[in-house]
Order: structure tokens, then sequence, then C-alpha cells
């Protein structure tokens, strides 16, 4: 772009600087764009679009452990063969299988997805996304209190049943998180055969309509949930559950609820922390 030659040499390095101050600023916006079509950049608080997969499907015929960081680049990873099934079926394998201290990032599951993503301890899921849950989409399974499992941005849909469904000891956090079309974003196991106190904190978290229940916890093993900046859409008549309470077991009998609600105890939480749209 040029400066017309009339004007005094004097003001030419100002109005260069400041288009090309204007110049960087577009490119950025660009650079930006391109990296929320990708889904490696999303818009902080608020349900961005699902990201778009790179590249051809990745399929994936036995579960891919991870130790380390294990970063996808945003490639869709199907199941086949044996992790061929997108049903609820109890006890199938997952895609992917994450040891203690390990992180999956810029990650799609497609369809059929197994039993998504199993942690057998700490772990972080980053910017993972779940296109069509199957069984669950990530199961936690760490037996250490201190084990602490993250589960930041990325988001799930079309879950008939549980999106995050924590089975081990330890602390679930989930944040910035998006889910819609599902029946409970997090669930601690209500009828393991061992059973352990769990925390939960849930903040920041985009809900769509229809969806039974956010969290689900049991009162008498010391679970608590606490929530935050939760943002849900499309539930005018407020049907969905916000925290439920059950009297959890270990024999593998169906849980008995007790209630739904902040109760100062267990489910953390106050009405201004939730909102509708």
């Amino acid at each position: 772009m040029s400066t017309p030659t009339q004007r005094p040499a004097r003001h030419r390095r100002k109005v260069t600087t400041k288009r090309a101050v204007i110049g960087s600023a577009a490119a950025l916006a660009l650079t930006g764009g391109a990296l929320l079509g990708t889904g490696l950049l999303a818009p902080a608080g608020a349900a961005g679009a699902w990201p778009t997969a790179q590249g051809k499907p990745v399929p994936v015929p036995r579960t891919i452990e991870v130790s380390g960081v294990h970063d996808g680049a945003m490639q869709r990873y199907v199941g086949s063969g044996k992790l061929g099934g997108d049903g609820q079926d109890e006890n199938q394998d997952p895609l992917f299988k994450l040891k203690d201290g390990a992180v999956l990032k810029n990650v799609i599951l497609g369809s059929p997805a197994a039993d998504g993503v199993h942690c057998a301890g700490t772990c972080t899921l980053e910017n993972v996304w779940w296109e069509d849950v199957g069984e669950d989409a990530a199961t936690f399974k760490g037996t250490s209190p201190s084990a602490t499992y993250t589960v930041k941005g990325g988001g799930a849909r079309k879950a008939s049943d549980k999106v995050l469904q924590f089975n081990g000891a330890g602390k679930l956090t989930v944040t910035g998180f998006q889910v819609s079309d599902f029946g409970k974003l997090v669930r601690t196991c209500g009828n393991c055969g061992k059973q352990y106190k769990r925390t939960v904190v849930i903040s920041d978290v985009d809900i769509t309509a229809p969806g039974k229940s956010i969290v689900g916890i049991n009162e008498n093993y010391g679970d608590t949930a606490t929530l935050t900046k939760v943002r849900i859409t499309g539930d005018t008549k407020k049907k969905m559950k916000v925290c439920t309470r059950f009297q959890g077991n270990n024999t593998g009998k169906e849980p008995k609820e007790l209630g739904n609600g902040p109760d100062g105890k267990h489910c953390l939480y106050k009405a201004s922390d939730i909102t509708y749209k």
C-alpha cells in the first residue's frame, strides 16, 4: 500500500506505521479465524463452533496406549474391527488408554468411538472432541486419592447416557467444555465394586438441551460437586437436573436418588452460578 507523494515526508512514517498496525491486526484476525476453524483456538467463556477434522480419518483397530503427550493435530480417530462398536454395551475397550500422568490433546473422536478414552491415573484431556459418544466419552479409573483428572476445552454430543464416568478416586475438573444432546455430563460411579470419595469441579461450561443431568454424586461416600459459570441453552422450563445426590453402593444395584439441588455440603453452587439462555 503506497502513500501519496504529495504529503510531506514527516507524515509518511506516521501513516505507514498506522497502516502497518492495521494490516498486522487484520492478519492476526485472519490467523485467529483460521485457528478457530481447526479447533486449535476456542473463544473463552462461550460455546464455539465444532472443529473441522484435519486430514483423513485415522482407523483404530486396537486401543492406543498413551504415555507422555499425544497431540492428534485435530485428526479424527474412528474405531474399527473390535473397536467398531458405538452402542452402550458395558466393558467395551477404549480408543485411547492414558497411563498415569499422560496428556491427550487436539483429538476428534468420530463414530464409532467404542468406550472413548480411559485414564488409568492422573491425566489431562485438552481440546478433545467426541462427535458421537459411544458407551462413555471418558472414564477415570485412578485409585489414588491424590489423582487429578482435567478436562480442558473440547466437547461431546449424542451421548444417550453418561459423558464423563468417574469410577476412580481423586478429583475431576471440567473447564471450558461444551456438551449437547446427552444423558449425564458427569457421574461418579453409583455401584462400583470399589468405592471412593470423589471431588468434582465444573466451571465455565456450555450445556445445550436435551440433557437429563449435569452431575450426579454419591452422598454417602462423601462426594462433592462444585459448579460455577454454567450456561444452559434450550431448557427454558428448567427440567434438567443440575446436581443430583445418590445413595451409592458397591453391590452393583441401581443407586437410590436422594435429592437434587444445592445442599451446602455435597452439591455446592448458588442460583447465580447457573444461567439459562
